[in-house]
């Protein structure tokens, strides 16, 4: 095998080792799939509500953003807003990106929402006229867990932040640098032993 092309190769296994590697999306809401209702109960297992209760609304039912579809009001109809978790997602040792989008009630008063996934914890104040905003944080496992998302509206007025889209992904491990390193690595003995010859 010529020179060339072993450092043609070279090149082809150091672009192939460097490519960067996939996020992938691990779980992603964002609730148009369920009937609009108050107190909602069937999430279709992919979330849960304890000790209280949440609405889903918009697309015209209690609709405060019209052509945002679907979106969970966290504080539901029954002066007792509910824990509003994800199921339980199956999560390797790495990193993760948690985001979501929130805004105030639109209705005249503040709230605070609670937000966790793991060992990230977050409190926000929302003030009723808070626009829609996303929200991306993220969150790092030492071990492989399960972990439920958790949203937890504060007070008890029937009037709750809002909620309109949630996901996780995966984020790709920093061993890209250290690949391509390698693939430089080998050019480097390739023309090293063309010096030598």
């Amino acid at each position: 095998m010529s020179v060339v092309t072993k450092t043609l190769c070279a090149v082809a296994v150091c672009g192939a080792l460097s490519a960067p590697a996939q996020s992938a999306v691990i779980f992603s809401d964002n609730f148009d799939s369920y009937p609009s209702t108050t107190n909602a109960t069937d999430f279709g297992g992919n979330w849960t509500v304890t000790n209280g209760t949440v609405d889903v609304i918009g697309n015209g039912y209690f609709d405060f953003y019209p052509g945002n579809g679907l979106y969970i009001d966290l504080d539901g109809s029954s002066n007792d807003p509910g824990d509003f978790s994800s199921k339980a997602l199956n999560v390797a040792a790495g990193t993760y990106t948690l985001e979501f989008v929130l805004s105030g009630s639109t209705r005249g008063e503040s709230n605070t929402v609670d937000v966790s996934f793991g060992s990230y914890s977050e409190t926000f104040t929302l003030a009723s006229n808070d626009p829609i905003m996303t929200y991306t944080r993220t969150v790092n496992f030492a071990s492989n867990s399960l972990a439920s998302i958790v949203f937890k509206n504060g007070g008890s007025d029937n009037m709750g932040a809002l909620l309109f889209n949630v996901s996780v992904t995966t984020v790709p491990e920093a061993e890209t640098a250290a690949m391509m390193l390698a693939g430089l690595g080998i050019i480097g003995s390739i023309v090293r032993r063309r010096k030598l010859r």
